[in-house]
């Protein structure tokens, strides 16, 4: 009889956890099975090996980022604000996926580096559309990444470092648009 889908989605639920948590080297397969509270025969049943678990980690990053790239070109707001509005870390599970993704990347994970590459091109892309300035749309995409970079950090965007608010790098977007 086959395996519920949930266990599997517990069981990548449980090993972006421990890579967001305790980084790659603490998500064995031991710790990924009782984290998400199956036998390790059932972790094996749903995934043979740690690279499947990326491979299936993955897999669900870039459905998650596929959604968020439908919700970005067809924003009423624009792509390019969509994109840095969207760029503080809020928990939800495209972040979850994105930073354990880094993580994979970070301890030389090959399928994680490309899938990121991926990411960031297919978000320019888009960017692009909407301003075709080169120099333009990078910086807006720059933008966008730094603001995730720092609210990943600081728990949020450290306004008061910086001297601005969301809203002020907005209007700098919106000048970059042309807007």
């Amino acid at each position: 009889m086959p395996r519920p889908p949930k266990a599997r989605a517990a069981i990548l639920d449980a090993y972006r956890d421990l890579l967001v948590s305790d980084g790659e080297r603490a998500a064995t397969m031991d710790a990924v099975a009782a984290a998400a509270g199956v036998s390790k025969g059932g972790l094996l049943y749903h995934f043979r090996s740690k690279d499947a678990l990326a491979e299936g980690l993955l897999g669900r990053l870039a459905e998650a980022a596929a959604e968020d790239r439908e919700r970005m070109a067809s924003a009423a707001e624009g792509p390019s604000r969509y994109f840095v509005r969207t760029s503080v870390s809020t928990g939800s599970d495209l972040d979850l996926l994105f930073v354990a993704t880094v993580r994979l990347a970070q301890a030389g994970h090959a399928g994680a580096l490309a899938a990121l590459e991926e990411l960031d091109a297919a978000w320019l892309e888009i960017i692009r559309r909407e301003v075709p300035d080169p120099d333009a749309s990078a910086a807006i995409m720059l933008v966008g990444e730094g603001l995730y970079h720092y609210s990943t950090l600081a728990g949020g965007w450290p306004e008061a470092a910086f001297g601005t608010s969301l809203e002020g790098l907005l209007a700098v977007v919106d000048r970059l648009r042309g807007a």
